[in-house]
């Protein structure tokens, strides 16, 4: 019988250190790494970024990732996207009593493959142990600081009349992935989720061009919600060309029989740009030379009409408004 984690790997006391020995110091360590209340990092002198957030997917494990590559992605990318360079992570453990051992191993080894694929150090963390039905599974959050590049100021609400929207690749395929992972429907399709670290996508894009009016990642809600957000934000219109936006046969295929909006499900590995129109066609060709976002694609343009509207040309040649997002998403991702 395998072990599993007990009540007593939460308590503080021995159990606590020889679950931080065995698991999380074996993986995570590093010289940043810290035993004591808080981490002490080297001082930097330019503006930092800092970012939150908590995971919580069913089920943990799904193709193409698991919870811990999804903790570390998550927050790497929304330090990317304010131009910042990720440089350390904190993280916290929510671990129902019951968990096997085997399965948190596998995902903090995925937290610490990723984390190196990234180029950031987790520093400190912490780790509580739920009584079961408490948690499903595992819930891990994590905090990233990062440090702004000198110049840049990437907002929402920079975008402008005439900007060039980008894509970084197809869509949807996580919530796609997570879909099927759950075995609802009895759906079978071959899609795997694009969860990825997407910090040295961005850098790769910033080193060619810094004229950059907005880098979003398209998570909970998809790219159709992304651009909801900055429309609303920016007070423009957005308006695409259904037929530049890539989603793959399968996500098609699966999204017609469901009766699903594939701009509305989620992606782990997807950035939307919104840059000058002078500059997007460079951007688009930086974007292809790099290993997450070969598929990145022109898929429409910010307008001065319909203000905080997303339009659609249809693939038959049609313009209709894409229905702007309310009540629950699905597949909910967390």
């Amino acid at each position: 019988m395998s072990e599993t984690i007990t009540m007593a790997h939460g308590s503080g006391g021995a159990k606590t250190s020889e679950l931080i020995e065995r698991i999380f110091k074996k993986y995570l360590g590093n010289p940043l790494f810290t035993a004591d209340d808080a981490a002490v990092l080297p001082s930097s002198t330019n503006r930092l970024a800092v970012s939150t957030d908590g995971f919580i997917v069913s089920p943990p494990d799904f193709p193409g990732g698991n919870i811990g590559k999804l903790s570390i992605c998550g927050t790497v990318n929304d330090l990317a996207c304010l131009g910042a360079v990720p440089k350390y992570l904190t993280c916290a453990f929510v671990i129902e009593e019951g968990l096997p051992f085997d399965d948190l191993e596998r995902y903090v080894a995925a937290m610490a493959i990723t984390a190196a694929e990234a180029g950031v150090h987790i520093v400190a963390g912490d780790t509580k142990v739920a009584g079961r039905g408490q948690v499903d599974k595992l819930f891990i959050t994590t905090t990233g600081i990062g440090e702004i590049r000198d110049g840049l100021c990437l907002s929402g609400a920079a975008a402008q009349p005439g900007d060039k929207i980008i894509v970084s690749g197809d869509i949807g395929r996580h919530g796609c992935a997570i879909l099927l992972a759950r075995d609802t429907f009895g759906i079978e399709a071959d899609i795997t989720s694009d969860c990825a670290p997407l910090n040295r996508t961005v850098a790769a894009v910033l080193a060619q061009t810094e004229n950059i009016h907005v880098i979003r990642d398209a998570t909970r809600g998809g790219v159709g919600t992304v651009l909801y957000e900055i429309a609303a934000q920016s007070g423009t219109g957005m308006h695409l060309t259904a037929q530049d936006i890539p989603v793959r046969p399968a996500v098609k295929g699966v999204c017609g029989m469901l009766g699903l909006e594939p701009l509305y499900l989620a992606c782990e590995g997807r950035l939307v740009f919104v840059v000058p129109a002078e500059a997007a066609e460079q951007a688009v060709a930086v974007l292809h030379t790099q290993p997450y976002s070969v598929d990145a694609a022109i898929i429409g343009e910010v307008t001065d009409g319909r203000s905080g509207t997303v339009t659609v040309t249809t693939e038959i040649g049609t313009e209709t408004i894409l229905p702007p997002p309310s009540g629950e998403l699905l597949p909910r991702i967390c």
